[in-house]
């Protein structure tokens, strides 16, 4: 029996910021309670616990970039800033900046020539009558190395050297203000205070970094560009600094320019940089791009440098107050819609790091507020590094000191950069898939390229890593060369933007058309298992893990996943009636990838191999449980994953353990869920809350927030779940502002484990299901109107 919520009432009214966000208003309009203030945060006014202003919080300058710099973005542009007396440091990347590709001296476009031709055939031949071939085998045969792969490139370093700054100071603060997405400097010397800013704004499209004091006239820089890297020309101008060069490997070019302005005091020219001196305040903006283009297969578009003085200039004309409330603003409209409060009623007294230092996981306040803090540090960088116009979050995000960072920092698609879109969705920030929809699109045409030629097939496929020049081929590294599911795989985060948003036009002209043609594409590529005529993917290979075979776990579920997606996607836009009777044939004979073994876990392989000591980082084979949709909770499938997952133990990198939140929480634990988060916190989380690998890598940030969204609210099976794992650590609590699959989002609040209240705003005039104690019956479906509030309490 279905029942319908006890009141209704209109959106303004119950959710605040959420729900004027979901009726389409300002929430700096309406709901100024919760929005982010636009005066910036210095030295100990910022509070680390409040749920409306969460801030990192440091009592010293940082030493490492990896560890201790605090990073800003905006999409295109991250910088990591280090607080440093009397020279500040600010090092910038932009997310274009990459050698490799066209251009490359013995660059080999499409990514793979196939000088054996039998070579696929053979090695499925020899799976079918060995059952397995180690990796090594499968890479000789079948993978060639890379030429021309690149990486991603630091831009250079600012340095601000800071007239009459200490090399210390007593009272020093320096913090990172997510709700407004400023990096602050506070310290005093020789009675006068001074503060500094720095953010990265998305609208104006420059970085920016305000210096000021408050007695008049104290205010003196000397600003300068470095780089490691000696393909450059810094010139001065004026009140202008110029960078300009090209990379020596494919000679992509690149700018810079940085204008020097100042209230009072004179800005000249000295050569290689600019100086302020006399000056109530001084700032800078500075505007970075490449020629790169997103367009196979030259993957090169204008010169950057009209784009860069335009930035620039544009920026300039602007008041420094005009910048930073337009900065401050658009940032705002994304990340207050979402407040997380699980009882940190009280501001710590210890800084950020030393509350991450002291964090045990326990029942105190600070650990409370260390954890809400890291749920939204992951919205924070998510916002800061894919904005629409660039590129997507890369493994890095958009932080990049090195001209080698590690793998590149470049786009794993075996699972980082799926992991780096968890949390879009449900925490309120789907704008910031835009960059991600555009990546997957890109990749479709280099994609085709490559299943001709390698698989002769229909459709595109890439593999384990690519590139943003379109590298879907493969390398020759044996337990990472091999991926051709990364495809189905990133089109599911397309599908759940539908599931969520519930538009038909994104759906027809953005998600189904990558759908239909990676489903295509393995409708040609899957074989008939002689041992039980089902189809299954062959070679086959559980992402760095094990040996190749066929039909493991995960490409199953992957590509079975890609089937169900697209059949639904098809019969929603009444696509060709005879694709989809081929993809209902294609799912009634493929092998599901969901099996129970002989110890009671879910097997990884279509063979019974799993070990019952193997602790793997990779646990490929619970794909189906999360992301995917394919096990539901109190089955005997979901039990065979938690026997699996006990197995595998609470180690792992960062990402790995991020996994494990989300996986124990759609496993209803939430107990072990907790666990998992205090063990990526006590030992995967650096000082700056960065996740790492080691090294850094930012899908654990990703995906940690992802699991802790997945721990309050779940509807991954078209079901609302409230609080379906919520740890007894997290007895009392209050969240705004995440989005339910359907169209929904939600307020609620928790007492004692038990909640007391729900608001649900519909987005879309359709029938919904929310389950919770605290509704009637424990579950009601009940028609919901667009626009409206339903209050449970």
């Amino acid at each position: 029996m279905s029942h319908g919520p006890t009141r209704r009432t209109t959106v303004k009214t119950v959710l605040g910021v959420a729900g004027a966000l979901a009726a389409g208003a300002n929430p700096l309009a309406t709901a100024s309670a919760h929005a982010a203030p636009t005066t910036p945060t210095t030295g100990t006014g910022a509070r680390a616990a409040d749920p409306d202003r969460p801030v990192l919080r440091y009592g010293a300058p940082a030493t490492d970039w990896e560890t201790e710099s605090l990073p800003v973005g905006n999409g295109a542009l991250g910088a990591s800033v280090f607080g440093t007396l009397p020279t500040e440091h600010i090092q910038f990347a932009e997310k274009t900046l990459w050698t490799g590709g066209p251009g490359t001296p013995g660059y080999r476009y499409g990514n793979w020539e196939n000088p054996r031709p039998d070579a696929l055939a053979s090695v499925r031949a020899d799976i079918e009558a060995r059952t397995k071939i180690t990796p090594e085998d499968a890479a000789a045969r079948l993978g060639q190395p890379r030429i021309g792969y690149g990486g991603h490139q630091t831009f250079g370093d600012l340095l601000i050297d800071v007239d009459g700054a200490p090399g210390s100071a007593e009272g020093y603060t320096r913090t990172l203000d997510l709700a407004q997405a400023l990096a602050t400097v506070s310290y005093p010397h020789d009675g006068t205070t001074f503060h500094r800013t720095v953010f990265a704004s998305c609208p104006d499209k420059v970085l920016v970094g305000h210096f000021t004091a408050d007695r008049g006239g104290s205010v003196g820089l000397n600003l300068r560009y470095t780089s490691p890297r000696q393909d450059f020309t810094a010139t001065t101008n004026g009140d202008r600094l110029t960078v300009r060069g090209a990379l020596q490997d494919n000679g992509m070019r690149f700018e810079a320019q940085i204008r020097l302005l100042s209230e009072g005091g004179t800005v000249t020219a000295n050569g290689d940089r600019l100086t302020v001196s006399g000056a109530d305040s001084a700032w800078f903006v500075l505007s970075a791009g490449t020629d790169y283009a997103d367009t196979y297969p030259d993957y090169r578009g204008a010169d950057p440098h009209d784009r860069v003085t335009t930035a620039v200039d544009q920026a300039a004309a602007r008041p420094y107050r005009e910048l930073l409330d337009r900065h401050t603003s658009d940032h705002a409209a994304l990340f207050s819609r979402v407040v997380l409060d699980l009882g940190q009623d009280s501001a710590p007294d210890r800084t950020t790091d030393a509350l991450l230092k002291a964090y045990t996981g326990g029942n105190s306040a600070d650990d409370r507020a260390l954890e809400a803090l890291f749920f939204q540090y992951g919205r924070y960088l998510l916002i800061a590094s894919s904005r629409a116009g660039s590129l997507p979050a890369n493994l890095q995000g958009a932080w990049n000191n090195s001209t080698a960072p590690p793998w590149s920092a470049d786009y794993h698609v075996n699972i980082n950069l799926q992991m780096n879109y968890w949390p879009a969705e449900a925490t309120n920030l789907a704008e910031t898939t835009a960059p991600y929809d555009r990546f997957v699109e890109a990749l479709r045409a280099p994609g085709r390229t490559t299943a001709r030629s390698m698989f002769d097939a229909r459709g595109w496929v890439v593999h384990d890593e690519t590139t943003p020049f379109g590298f879907t081929g493969v390398h020759d590294w044996p337990t990472s060369f091999w991926f051709p599911e990364a495809a189905a795989w990133l089109t599911s985060q397309l599908y759940e933007h539908y599931r969520f948003d519930g538009s038909t036009d994104y759906l027809r002209a953005t998600a189904y058309p990558a759908m239909k043609e990676a489903a295509e594409f393995w409708i040609d590529v899957l074989r008939t298992d002689p041992r039980d005529n089902t189809l299954v993917v062959t070679p086959s290979f559980s992402p760095e893990h094990g040996d190749f075979t066929a039909g493991a776990a995960m490409s199953q579920q992957i590509v079975r996943e890609l089937f169900l997606n697209t059949l639904e996607a098809a019969q929603t836009l009444g696509d060709d009636p005879a694709f989809r009777a081929t993809l209902k044939e294609t799912l009634d004979r493929i092998d599901p990838g969901l099996r129970i073994g002989s110890w009671g876990q879910l097997m990884e392989w279509k063979t019974d191999l799993d070990g019952r000591t193997d602790d793997h980082r990779h646990v490929s084979h619970l794909y189906a449980l999360h992301p995917g949709r394919q096990i539901e909770p109190g089955s005997d499938f979901a039990e065979a994953a938690k026997v699996s997952l006990t197995a595998r133990g609470d180690g792992g990198t960062g990402w790995s353990k991020a996994w494990k939140i989300n996986f124990w929480a759609r496993l209803r634990d939430g107990d072990h869920a907790h666990t998992m988060l205090a063990e990526q916190l006590k030992g995967s989380t650096l000082a700056n809350l960065w996740d790492t690998h080691p090294p850094f890598q930012i899908d654990g940030n990703f995906g940690a927030t992802s699991g802790i969204t997945e721990m309050l609210l779940q509807s991954q099976h078209d079901v609302i779940e409230v609080l379906p794992a919520l740890p007894a650590a997290w007895s009392s609590g209050t969240v705004r502002g995440l989005r339910a699959r359907g169209g929904a989002t939600l307020e609620f609040s928790w007492e004692n484990g038990r909640a007391t209240r729900i608001a649900l705003t519909a987005s879309r005039t359709r029938e919904l299901t929310v389950r919770n104690a605290l509704v009637p019956g424990g579950t009601t479906t009940f028609k919901a109107v667009a626009g409206e509030t339903y209050t449970w309490e």
